[in-house]
């Protein structure tokens, strides 16, 4: 088995040293079953690496929290519509 050199790996996640949300508690991004995540969302609004941060939410399979500003479920939806459309090119 290889793992990535150290190089690669701060290549990879390059963009996390851009995002907006470094620095800010993490809480923020994984609210409780049923609560708002507007403030988190609002973190997301503006931020650089917004579509890096969605795509490793996605390729990773994060099942919790707010990444790319985006919810669970939203990208739940988002992953439907690519497997939909993916389909539909073929």
């Amino acid at each position: 088995m290889q793992f990535p050199e150290t190089d690669e790996l701060s290549t990879e996640r390059g963009w996390q040293d851009q995002a907006n949300c470094l620095g800010v508690d993490p809480d923020l991004f994984f609210p409780e079953r049923g609560a708002s995540t507007r403030e988190a969302k609002e973190v997301c609004r503006g931020c650089v690496v917004r579509g890096e941060c969605l795509e490793y939410a996605l390729v990773n399979g994060e099942k919790f929290g707010i990444w790319g500003g985006l919810s669970e479920r939203e990208r739940r939806r988002l992953r439907r519509a690519r497997a939909q459309a993916n389909r539909q090119a073929i």
